[in-house]
């Protein structure tokens, strides 16, 4: 009898030691921001596949830039496939989608959209929750300084009518106010939609000095297309959210001399070698590029790989307290993830707090301007 019992529980330990970790992914491999998610998608294939010592099982759902497609997946990824985490999604209308699933179940949720409204004011909800993309305030100082610099004095605004357009507009005004800097149009349009003439002749009628366009991916190029298209003369500003090659090649010679905030790894390899980020955003750089062709590396990757890296960072220091597929577990990680420290990924350098579940400083951000059809690094 006590040879067996010996027996069940050695199984029983054998079993917990190899316990595998479930990773859940919700993206947007397709919809209008499949130029994000489809980056991300291929970052999640060059993902360790074991991290202290333990297995790593990513399971890769597309959620086609549909909120409700991403309720849904991570309810599956949930119940279905007993994830310890979950990273997602692409967008902020579909990260804030996910978020009560995950509170709900007690699941950390790594955002890789950039609107701060996904961690920002810190709640209960939030507690679970942590982004890797910039937030919109970080990004915004850089522009209104870029603007001020040139001696812009006003601005109109056109933005996506969603989350990522509002929250844009909302750290844009805020921060230009500060400034001085006058806002004198406000335009919104559809991620979806084929034309924005309207929104256009309304913006140059208040003749501004220069267009902020609060988009993202490839639907963003249709405002200053537009405003090309029209004589616009004056400066264009894009966000964050474009920086990918799909972006470019939509929006062709039309953007040529647009300026935009980035995360320093778009740049790497112009990026002073002393600059902290280089180091750690240049091997995301090399990998996604030996495995996807020269050229290929984008933006939103680089959020995708930097999840990755905050997995890294957290899973060993969860395993010392609990076991994978635990409740246990899943808090230890979130904890993990709150107490990230002086952590360099492709984009800039962790230091996650109870208050700040982004965790990036000025480090994690560039200006640059569109030259001959790529990023140029602004000095």
């Amino acid at each position: 009898m006590f040879k067996k019992l010996s027996l069940v529980l050695l199984a029983a330990a054998s079993s917990a030691v190899l316990a595998d970790i479930n990773v859940g992914v919700s993206l947007s491999a397709t919809g209008p921001a499949a130029s994000l998610g489809i980056p991300e998608k291929n970052t999640i294939a060059l993902l360790p596949t074991t991290i202290g010592g333990q297995k790593v099982n990513y399971i890769v759902l597309d959620d086609a830039t549909d909120p409700t497609a991403a309720t849904k997946n991570i309810k599956k990824l949930i119940s279905e496939h007993k994830v310890d985490v979950v990273i997602g999604s692409t967008t902020a209308p579909n990260s804030l989608a996910m978020i009560d699933v995950a509170v709900d179940n007690e699941t950390p949720l790594i955002s890789m959209a950039g609107s701060a409204v996904i961690v920002e004011p810190m709640d209960a909800k939030r507690y679970w929750v942590f982004k890797t993309a910039q937030n919109d305030a970080h990004m915004a100082t850089a522009l209104v300084q870029h603007m001020t610099d040139k001696n812009i004095q006003s601005v109109a605004f056109i933005g996506f009518a969603d989350a990522y357009g509002e929250g844009w507009y909302k750290e844009f005004a805020k921060i230009a106010e500060a400034r001085k800097l006058k806002i004198v149009a406000s335009e919104r349009f559809q991620r979806n939609d084929t034309s924005v003439t309207g929104q256009i002749l309304k913006i140059m009628a208040a003749k501004p000095e220069a267009v902020l366009i609060g988009g993202a991916g490839t639907p963003a190029a249709l405002p200053q297309k537009a405003l090309k298209e029209k004589g616009y003369k004056g400066l264009v500003y894009q966000t964050h959210g474009v920086a990918n090659n799909d972006f470019l090649r939509v929006g062709g010679k039309d953007l040529e001399g647009g300026f935009l905030p980035v995360g320093p790894m778009v740049v790497a390899a112009q990026l002073p070698n002393d600059n902290p980020v280089k180091k750690s955003a240049l091997e995301y750089v090399t990998k996604y590029e030996a495995a996807y062709g020269k050229g290929s590396v984008s933006s939103f990757g680089g959020h995708a790989w930097d999840a990755g890296v905050l997995l890294q960072n957290a899973i060993p220091q969860a395993l010392k307290k609990a076991q994978p597929g635990t409740k246990e577990f899943r808090r230890a990680l979130r904890d993990a993830l709150e107490n990230t420290k002086n952590l360099a990924g492709a984009h800039g350098i962790f230091n996650v707090t109870p208050n700040d579940h982004q965790g990036f400083d000025q480090r994690a951000r560039v200006m640059v301007t569109i030259e001959k059809g790529t990023w140029k690094l602004t000095q």
